[in-house]
């Protein structure tokens, strides 16, 4: 029993450690999402001041403008990427709470095993007592 129990504790540990790295991986990818946002916001105010100077630089507003859209387009696989990550994390927390259900049921199974064991333990004796004690009354007799 307590080898499959450690087993089952190995699995859950694994799981664990599994969803650990998703989760580490998410977080990075929401950082990256929140600089590529960060950037769009900057882009979009260089591109209002290149609007609002003097003297326009036609090559320059494009190039902003270009590299707005290319920020959009990360951005969007940027989500992507995290709504992924995301599903993939919850099919991992639904494999750590199945695995984390399946030690707990063994821990109460064997809990269960062992009061059992404690109860036969003491029965019997409390049997070899009993018959200990009728012999030496049969004995003084």
């Amino acid at each position: 029993m307590q080898v499959v129990l450690d087993m089952r504790e190995k699995e859950l540990e694994e799981r664990q450690m599994e969803m650990a790295k998703i989760l580490a991986a998410l977080n990075a990818q929401q950082e990256k999402l929140q600089e590529i946002i960060l950037s769009e916001e900057q882009n979009k105010d260089k591109m209002e001041s290149l609007y609002n100077a003097e003297t326009l630089d036609i090559t320059q507003i494009e190039s902003h403008r270009q590299f707005g859209i290319k920020l959009a387009v990360d951005e969007q696989n940027q989500r992507r990427v995290i709504a992924n990550t995301e599903s993939i994390l919850k099919i991992k927390q639904n494999e750590v709470k199945e695995a984390h259900q399946k030690v707990e049921i063994l821990k109460n199974l064997k809990e269960k095993q062992e009061k059992e064991f404690y109860k036969e333990f003491l029965q019997a004796e409390m049997k070899e007592i009993d018959d200990i004690t009728s012999a030496r009354y049969r004995f003084q007799q």
